[in-house]
């Protein structure tokens, strides 16, 4: 008569101690545990299908508990019972667990990146993945690429609508139709579902002069230039632009003489200003700071930002927008010029600034009641004033602090 086995137990499975060969202990009906000289609990289930013998692998022990892997054996017996290899069935899981991670929308984005780079500048190189790294990997990454339908697309690109980037919402449609069709020429996809959503979106207006100019949209573009990793040049352009608000041209051809620090003051000469008036850019105090971790390094030139190439010549008049698009924001988003227009709508919409102190500083040509227009220390300490708060109030944006508005604060 057979020796008859009795069911384990948790004490039994616990108490069972690692020998010099791996060993079992039986359940009944071929589920056991194997316990391996590293001291390892694996369950495991032995059974014969057409005639072969065969084992199914469940998982280790406690984090396949016993009641599970009676439960695991049950569900193997029906398979059995259907004509089903239990065994093939996990197979086929595992196959197809790894065939939806190598497929996601992500995976297949990056290959078709790699894929076609060669063919790009490395400026819209750049600027394709982080387009695709900032507005669509975070919702479709993760993604079969053959389960990605219209209305999870429409979705994405309404996101990207809402925060006033239509056009950018536009051309990550482009990248992620690309995408899809490079898929289904790999044969990872049916059918790239971006053509059933011409007309979805409103056409794109081109804009000139795009702007960041709500708070909440300002901090994480504050935020990405502190974190900007390209030339150290560029990058102090790029954190004295929204201090300055000046036309691109006049900061970066701003030269070294034209700095006061004593005065806390930038003279721009007449000859550089749109107006052809001399005008005073009042040195709030953070960007002084600034102004003096760049002299170490550019002060032996004539050029407070030279180019890359020669010190004989300021940087070039896309140096800011190029750094812009590396850091993901779309030309239609945000432009060098559009430093301006941030500050001249914050100044007077959030902060309640008197507007001929922000024109002024604008470097407009602001004219008194008298036709005449105002000279180059019209409103000085005012417009001194106007700038620290201004600074300080760039610099709560980017720390996350709720700021409160003057007007409200009043």
């Amino acid at each position: 008569m057979p020796k008859r086995v009795l069911p384990l137990s948790d004490l039994k499975i616990n108490k069972a101690k690692p020998q010099e060969k791996e060993y079992r202990l039986f359940d009944g009906n071929g589920l056991y545990v194997a316990v391996t000289p590293s001291g390892g609990k694996l369950w495991r289930i032995k059974y014969r299908f057409e005639g072969k013998a065969k084992e199914l692998h469940l998982g280790a022990y406690p984090v396949i508990t016993l009641a599970e892997a009676r439960q695991k054996l049950l569900d193997a017996k029906r398979q059995i019972v259907n004509g089903v290899d239990p065994a093939a069935v996990k197979k086929a899981l595992k196959q197809a667990r790894f065939e939806s991670v190598a497929n996601s929308f992500e995976v297949v984005a990056r290959e078709w990146h790699g894929r076609f780079i060669g063919q790009w500048t490395n400026g819209h190189a750049v600027t394709i993945m982080s387009r695709l790294e900032r507005d669509v990997f975070p919702y479709l990454g993760n993604e079969p690429v053959e389960e990605i339908k219209a209305p999870m697309v429409l979705k994405l690109l309404r996101r990207v609508e809402s925060r006033g980037a239509l056009e950018s919402a536009h051309r990550i449609r482009t990248v992620i139709g690309q995408v899809l069709r490079y898929a289904v020429a790999t044969g990872r996809a049916e059918r790239d579902c971006t053509g059933d959503l011409k007309g979805a979106l409103p056409p794109a207006t081109k804009n000139h002069l795009a702007a960041l100019t709500d708070p909440k949209d300002v901090a994480p573009l504050l935020r990405a230039i502190d974190g900007f990793e390209g030339s150290f040049v560029v990058k102090c352009a790029l954190r004295l632009a929204p201090l300055f608000f000046v036309r691109p041209g006049e900061l970066r051809q701003a030269e070294w003489v034209e700095f006061d620090f004593e005065a806390a003051q930038w003279d721009i000469p007449a000859k550089r200003m749109k107006m052809k008036l001399a005008h005073i850019v009042p040195l709030s105090q953070q960007a002084i700071d600034i102004l003096k971790d760049l002299k170490p390094l550019t002060g032996h030139s004539r050029y407070v930002f030279p180019s890359h190439r020669t010190p004989l010549r300021c940087m070039s008049n896309n140096a800011v927008n190029a750094a812009l698009r590396r850091m993901g924001f779309e030309k239609d988003e945000m432009c060098a010029h559009g430093f301006r227009a941030m500050a001249r709508t914050i100044l007077d919409e959030v902060m309640g600034f008197k507007e001929k102190y922000i024109e002024h500083q604008l470097g407009h040509a602001v004219k008194d009641a008298n036709g005449r227009a105002y000279n180059r220390t019209s409103h000085l300490p005012a417009r001194r004033s106007m700038m620290q708060q201004w600074a300080d109030y760039l610099d709560g944006l980017k720390a996350g602090a709720k700021v409160i508005p003057l007007r409200q604060a009043g």
